[in-house]
């Protein structure tokens, strides 16, 4: 016999006798009807609610205390095979708005509420006679009395009806129930002597349970109740030792455990639904269609133009073909001049005989009379035959001009040579302005990030790339500004919704804050980071229980994603052998269910022999304590890709590859835009550290500290060697030397192999000045077999350092393997100063041009071109490049010395000798 007690403001028992003893060796069907708790129901499918039945579900859907992976045996074996106790029962109980109240209210003041189960003998009063039966005699039937504890707290999350799982049985000590539910009041025992009579006489409902429980407007039904604390709140004077229940600890030793689910038809705390929050983001962040182009005035006169021009130019084109035909247009070159000019007088004999020219002429006219008004804006008379003749010769400088584009579009591919430009792709710009970040060139950095922007104002990754730049730099309100620029772009972008939400709390704006980091969880259910920011909120909010309910939910969907990672890995390799037969298996044990009727249903199912014991279930983090300990599986971020291991290097030093390449070759250079001290193993070991990657990324250095608080009490997580790197980075960042290099020798105490450990250690030598251990901390870097995250400015640093021991051989080594990896204006420029100092005078001018090429306004590279085109005997380069070295300022002294010294040499390079 189990019972549970339903709340209001009289206690209302519910209790399920009459368990039936199933054999092992079969599974209960599903799904089965459920019955109602009537005794004495003759008639064949009367105890059978009508439409109701038990259809089980997924253990790692449950909220009990066995529902995880390891678990997963030990209850097919339970439900299958050993012998087992069902009831498949359900009770309804009907809760009115104070009940409600109450029962909320009793919720929060303990969550775990008690489930007694006991064995009690079905003994028949005889007839004619008066039953009596005192107290003591009642107790002295109770055998095997246990207790189940069942965390009632998820039903004050929003939105949840519903909670189902299985929970183990223990022996029922009045010491441990106290502490656990604050009640002192056991129903069998302390009320058992009117229950168990009305047993023996067939009813289930005792004299306590006459109070009908109702709930918001006789709408809401309640699924199982629980048991209220009464009597005085002082603690026990005499706390039972094991040995007073000996019968309720075969509980324990047999791994015994209930299965219970208790539903609501509403949930106790209203979810806002996810058009609402839609609406609320809209309200605050009105879309921002993108602005169709409209091309008018002076650039559609000039288009106007072009147009004509290439009209009129197939016409006579045609003309010349029909004149001589295609194949002396095709000898091309190959005919003498004389030939040509005869040809050309002939044609223009054939137009102005045919009146083609004038028809041209008036033709072109129309687009020179539109470039004049929109573009010169001339629609007044010309006051002086001077002024007249000096616009006619600028307008016919410029159409001029402008034919000549025209032309060289319609021109023919194989008779182009057109030089050829370098275009820098907008993720060439994005890598470029992390360089420059790093380097804290942030004046420079800010140039391509706002370049990016200028190039497409409509792209809102452009707009978060900016926003992290600007919280680095901790301009919290430009920050905020383009983050909700990006989020009016798209109103379902994630990324967007959840940096807007960080600000929002950053900022002190919670309200706002609530909604963005509400509707990302909706728009995205399965989004880690989406939860745990969103839990991180209610803690500031000092919300308990909607903390818990956030934190649950992520560390549910990162078990899911550890799984179905581990599962694709499984598929990939032939090594699975996919038989999901107990995914969907129902508890034999029995859900508690309550259904979708007008009233509160129960239902409990409880297996005999079960084994396997599992502590009870005390919180979020206890629920969830086992969620990464079967993880075989990495599951990596999407930034994990080589940068360069696609690109198209420069011909001077590595073999040519074809052009296709070219087009990849920053698609993937997220791993070295906000590079992160842990790009070794990217196993989501808890939520927690998977919301530090997310905050490290754009640099919200500010909201880090309070995630890594709680990766510290984690279970899952504590300190480990990713949490001090990212402890270092983080003071790294504030210039904090010492307390960086404490971190670090820490992480390197737990992982002395892991290269990031020793690259970030090099960037702290370097950055404090010691390049001697920069120097040794680099070369131990790029001797592991796996790169470290930031290869690329490990390359840059330790060249740099080789350029200043005069390591020129060491440097142009390094420095190449940089160009390789991910070109760049400061690789390029220091594989050509490692050349120029080695006296390879054509290379190192090749080199530089390539750094002159992606970076046209770098001093040092222009001070190098320089003294190359010095060392040439070349005057007029010489003078150009000195010219933009002192345009440019060049703050290099030594630097300019030394060109100085070697114009005086060579005599020439300084126009102002």
């Amino acid at each position: 016999m189990t019972s549970l007690r339903n709340l209001c403001s009289k206690d209302s028992p519910i209790f399920f006798k009459n368990g039936t003893l199933k054999l092992g060796g079969e599974r209960e069907p599903v799904p089965r009807p459920k019955k109602w708790p009537i005794a004495n129901i003759v008639a064949p499918g009367a105890n059978n609610i009508p439409d109701a039945f038990i259809v089980g579900g997924p253990y790692e859907e449950e909220e009990g205390e066995l529902n995880h992976p390891e678990d997963k045996e030990f209850r097919n074996q339970s439900e299958c095979i050993k012998k087992r106790i069902i009831w498949d029962l359900e009770s309804r109980r009907y809760l009115d708005p104070t009940a409600v109240v109450s029962f909320q209210k009793r919720i929060a003041d303990c969550r775990l509420w008690p489930v007694e189960i006991t064995r009690v003998p079905l003994i028949t009063a005889p007839k004619g006679k008066a039953a009596r039966f005192d107290k003591a005699e009642d107790e002295n039937q109770l055998s095997f009395h246990g207790v189940a504890y069942v965390n009632m707290v998820p039903l004050l999350y929003p939105g949840v009806k519903r909670i189902r799982g299985a929970f183990r049985v223990y022996p029922y000590l009045d010491s441990v129930v106290y502490e656990k539910t604050k009640c002192l009041i056991s129903l069998f025992r302390d009320t058992g002597h009117h229950l168990i009579q009305n047993n023996r006489i067939g009813g289930i409902n005792s004299s306590l349970s006459k109070t009908v429980a109702s709930k918001n407007l006789k709408e809401d039904k309640i699924q199982a109740s629980s048991i209220k604390s009464q009597g005085s709140d002082t603690p026990l004077e005499m706390e039972p030792s094991l040995n007073h229940n000996p019968e309720g600890q075969q509980y324990v030793d047999a791994g015994t455990y209930i299965v219970l689910e208790i539903q609501l038809n509403k949930a106790l705390v209203p979810k806002r639904m996810p058009e609402e929050l839609a609406r609320r983001v809209k309200e605050m962040i009105p879309p921002r269609p993108p602005l169709t182009r409209r091309t008018g005035g002076a650039q559609k006169a000039v288009s106007g133009y072009h147009m004509q021009i290439k009209n009129i130019s197939r016409a006579i084109l045609d003309e010349y073909y029909r004149m001589f035909g295609k194949q002396v247009a095709r000898l091309g070159s190959d005919m003498d001049s004389q030939t040509l000019e005869e040809q050309k007088c002939q044609l223009n004999y054939e137009l102005n005989c045919s009146g083609k020219y004038f028809a041209f002429k008036e033709q072109l006219k129309h687009a020179v009379v539109k470039i004049v008004r929109e573009k010169y804006l001339k629609t007044t008379p010309f006051e002086s035959q001077e002024e007249l003749q000096t616009f006619i010769s600028e307008l016919y400088v410029f159409l001029v001009d402008q034919m000549h584009v025209a032309l060289n579009q319609t021109m023919p591919d194989d008779v182009q040579d057109a030089a050829s430009t370098i275009h820098t792709s907008s993720d060439q710009l994005r890598f470029f302005a992390f360089e420059a970040e790093v380097n804290e060139n942030f004046d420079m950095a800010a140039v391509y990030y706002e370049e990016r922007l200028v190039r497409d104002s409509q792209n809102l990754e452009h707009w978060l790339d900016y926003g992290a730049f600007c919280l680095l730099t901790e301009d919290n309100i430009k920050a905020q500004k383009c983050f909700r620029k990006a989020l009016s772009l798209n109103q379902n972008h994630i990324h967007s919704l959840l940096l807007c939400g960080v600000m929002a709390v950053l900022m002190e704006n919670y309200e706002q804050a609530e909604i963005f980091f509400e509707d990302a969880t909706c728009l995205e259910p399965t989004n880690v980071v989406a939860w745990t920011l969103l839990g991180l909120y209610y803690e500031i909010q000092n919300n308990d229980i909607r903390m818990e309910m956030a934190f649950h939910e992520a560390f549910k969907q990162l078990h899911a994603l550890v799984l179905q990672t581990q599962i694709t890995k499984e598929k990939s390799t032939g090594a699975v052998e996919y038989a999901e037969e107990g995914g969907k298996v129902e508890s034999s044990v029995g859900p508690c269910r309550i259904t979708s009727g007008s009233t509160t249903a129960i239902k409990v199912e409880a297996p005999a022999e079960p084994g396997a014991p599992l502590s009870v279930l005390d919180g979020f983090v206890e629920d969830s304590s086992k969620l990464q300990s079967d993880c075989q599986e990495p599951v990596l971020p999407v930034q994990s890709q080589d940068l360069a291991s696609s690109q198209k290097p420069s011909n001077l030093f590595v073999k040519e590859t074809p052009v296709k390449r070219e087009v990849s070759k920053y698609q993937d250079s997220s791993t070295f835009l906000h590079p992160t001290p842990y790009g070794v193993s990217q196993t989501p070991t808890t939520i927690f550290m998977e919301t530090i990657r997310f905050l490290m990324k754009v640099n919200a250095i500010q909201y880090v500290h309070r995630v890594l608080a709680h990766e510290l009490l984690c279970p899952q997580g504590g300190p480990s060697c990713e949490y001090y790197l990212v402890l270092a980075q983080t003071h790294l960042l504030k210039k904090d030397f010492a307390k960086a290099e404490e971190y670090l020798q820490q992480a390197a105490q737990m992982d002395y192999l892991n290269p990031d450990v020793w690259g970030v250690k090099g960037h702290l030598y370097f950055l404090s000045g010691n390049h001697a251990e920069a120097k040794a901390c680099y070369e131990r870097t790029i001797s592991f077999v796996v790169d470290a995250s930031d290869m690329h400015f490990i390359f840059l640093r330790l060249g740099h350092i080789y350029l200043e021991e005069k390591q020129y051989e060491k440097a142009k080594r390094i420095y190449l393997q940089a160009c390789k990896r991910s070109p760049s204006c400061l690789t390029w420029l220091g594989l050509g100063i490692a050349c120029y100092r080695l006296e390879e005078i054509t290379e190192a001018e090749d080199a530089l041009s390539e750094a002159n090429a992606l970076n046209n306004c770098n001093a040092e590279v222009w001070a190098y071109l320089a003294l190359v085109s010095l060392k040439a005997a070349r005057q007029l380069e010489a003078e150009q490049a000195y010219k933009y070295t002192m345009k440019l300022k060049l703050k290099d002294e030594a630097l300019l010395a030394e060109i100085h010294t070697l114009q005086e040499t060579v005599g020439f390079g300084n126009p102002s000798f």
